[in-house]
């Protein structure tokens, strides 16, 4: 139990915190597995959001929706895709997170899911094979092992670049994630406009200075 209080009360570093004993500690906190289910179903209505129109797809040919969950660890934010109708890909680049999603897909029997060890960074994916992006809590730790501004912008800049490749026309991205700082926030943000997509961001608390962030993004 005190394990559990001090994941809870401590920051969490990448890799560190979700390896080995850990990865099984993230996945037994019933208050984390309510947070990201909450916030996924969260991502899904900002998903469809009216400010970023109306999704040009056929729904007839093209249901169900196929949906990217970048950083998906144990599985939370997967389960609840599936459970609205989604087709899944769930992509984390750490096995200890990635085998606990797994189990839970053959023991629940979950369909529409496939697990994908990769790296944010470098995805598997087919160019223009994705309706929608999500990523709970994960995509700022593409920069964990990046020092420098140079070397920071780089490496999102390139990675908003892939996604923009893997996503159909009209293909949309809700980011939620924790920046550390203005200057990261403006740092994603902008990998994101000036590298092919268009919208704007969610602040739950307006007047925060720092905590959760939701990026609502359409490709151009």
């Amino acid at each position: 139990m005190d394990n559990v209080i001090a994941l809870a009360k401590t920051k969490p570093k990448f890799p560190e915190s979700y390896l080995g004993d850990k990865a099984d500690e993230y996945d037994n906190l019933k208050w984390m597995e309510r947070n990201q289910k909450r916030t996924t179903l969260t991502t899904i209505k900002y998903l469809f959001d009216d400010k970023l129109g109306k999704p040009n797809y056929n729904l007839e040919e093209d249901l169900p929706l196929l949906i990217l969950d970048l950083g998906c660890g144990t599985g939370f934010s997967s389960e609840i895709l599936v459970e609205n109708g989604f087709r899944v890909i769930g992509v984390d680049i750490l096995n200890d997170m990635l085998s606990k999603a797994n189990e839970k897909r053959k023991m629940l029997n979950i369909n529409n899911l496939k697990l994908i060890l990769a790296d944010i960074n470098y995805l598997p994916i087919r160019n223009h094979s994705i309706h929608f992006i999500t990523s709970i809590s994960a995509y700022n730790f593409i920069t964990h092992d990046k020092h420098g501004l140079r070397n920071k912008k780089m490496i999102v800049n390139n990675t908003a670049k892939s996604l923009n490749k893997i996503l159909k026309t009209d293909g949309r991205i809700v980011i939620e994630f924790y920046p550390e700082n203005d200057e990261e926030l403006r740092l994603f943000n902008s990998s994101f406009t000036e590298n092919g997509f268009e919208g704007f961001m969610v602040k739950n608390i307006p007047n925060q200075k720092s905590g959760q962030i939701f990026l609502l993004l359409k490709k151009k």
